[in-house]
């Protein structure tokens, strides 16, 4: 039995939503970013649903291009948080006012 596009819908949804919700409420800098990459894996589950369901494999060469492209996102965000806590010791987003040093 074949599970029906709208479950992967509402799935993908759901995945969106609690990575939203965790970028708009938490401070800490490293929670922001794993909520981001919730959030890309949301779309990237969107492009595998529609691209099974049509028979075209584009969605699933967008979906490997988003997975490349969140893994040298998290590599530079990695990288600038480090730089921020050696310079401020902390990486709370609230604390960190301005980005210059």
């Amino acid at each position: 039995m074949a599970v029906p596009l709208e479950a992967y819908l509402v799935f993908s949804a759901l995945l969106f939503l609690i990575g939203l919700y965790g970028v708009l409420t938490r401070t800490n800098a490293i929670v922001v970013l794993m909520c981001v990459e919730l959030m890309l894996n949301a779309a990237n589950v969107n492009f595998i649903a529609f691209a099974s369901f049509s028979g075209n494999l584009d969605g699933q060469a967008f979906a490997l291009f988003s997975i490349g492209i969140a893994a040298a996102e998290v590599a530079i965000g990695l990288a600038i948080f480090l730089a921020l806590f050696q310079k401020r010791g902390t990486i709370e987003l609230d604390r960190i006012k301005l980005l210059r040093w």
